[in-house]
């Protein structure tokens, strides 16, 4: 769905506004670099909710946000 695809991009563009590479925003997040990085490239479509959270915490955001 086109919905998975978008946050995977959301995720990845807000992160690289923050300036932040991928193993920096792992340890900032408290998610693994290799579920980060499925995250971004769509493999992984539907993370759990607290991945989510975890996520868009680390980038000052709601999960709603990131789904948009």
């Amino acid at each position: 769905m086109a919905t998975e695809i978008n946050m995977g991009k959301n995720i990845k563009k807000r992160r690289t506004r923050l300036g932040l590479s991928q193993e920096d925003f792992a340890q900032k997040s408290g998610v693994k670099y290799t579920t980060l990085t499925k995250i971004e490239t769509g493999v992984i479509k539907k993370p759990s909710v607290l991945l989510m959270a975890k996520v868009a915490k680390a980038l000052g955001v709601s999960i709603e946000d990131l789904l948009k």
